[in-house]
């Protein structure tokens, strides 16, 4: 074999942020979105647009979704979850950063009520039923505090 061979695998990447409060993490109730909807999610979360990185993305999602102001360093990182579902859609290809925060300017507000029918305050160890199979296991991760980890869902083996 000769040459370079490429690879063009797409990854989509995205940063996800839990706050937390108390021993509880806000979520969204999901609606009109097309995926997962009637389903509570991270607070703030969106894909990483070309040329942020992880923790702009977080802080930009926080602004956008919830109207909060957050430092970098209040950006906690959690987990980085590399997942598939299991098929060859390209846009099911994802790398994702999990954050969490506890420490923020402003009032958790739904900004964008098209998409997020309802914020609720759940306790980490009482979570609703109805959350993303993915989301449920950052958010284990998340409430054992085993530290920073690499989290890998979806894959055979």
């Amino acid at each position: 074999m000769t040459g370079v061979q490429t690879c063009a695998l797409p990854i989509f990447p995205a940063s996800y942020v839990y706050l937390l409060r108390d021993g509880a993490v806000l979520l969204q109730l999901r609606q009109n979105t097309g995926y997962m909807d009637g389903y509570w999610a991270a607070g703030a979360a969106g894909h990483i647009e070309p040329g942020e990185t992880a923790v702009v993305a977080a802080a930009r999602e926080l602004r956008e979704e919830l109207g909060l102001n957050v430092e970098a360093d209040g950006l906690v990182p959690s987990s980085v979850m590399h997942r598939t579902d299991g098929s060859d859609n390209p846009r099911e290809q994802r790398v994702e950063w999990f954050f969490s925060c506890a420490s923020w300017t402003g009032e958790p507000t739904i900004l964008e009520p098209r998409k997020c029918a309802e914020l609720r305050w759940f306790p980490l160890d009482d979570l609703p039923a109805r959350i993303p199979d993915y989301e449920r296991v950052a958010l284990d991760w998340l409430r054992d505090g085993t530290g920073i980890g690499l989290l890998n869902v979806g894959f055979a083996g």
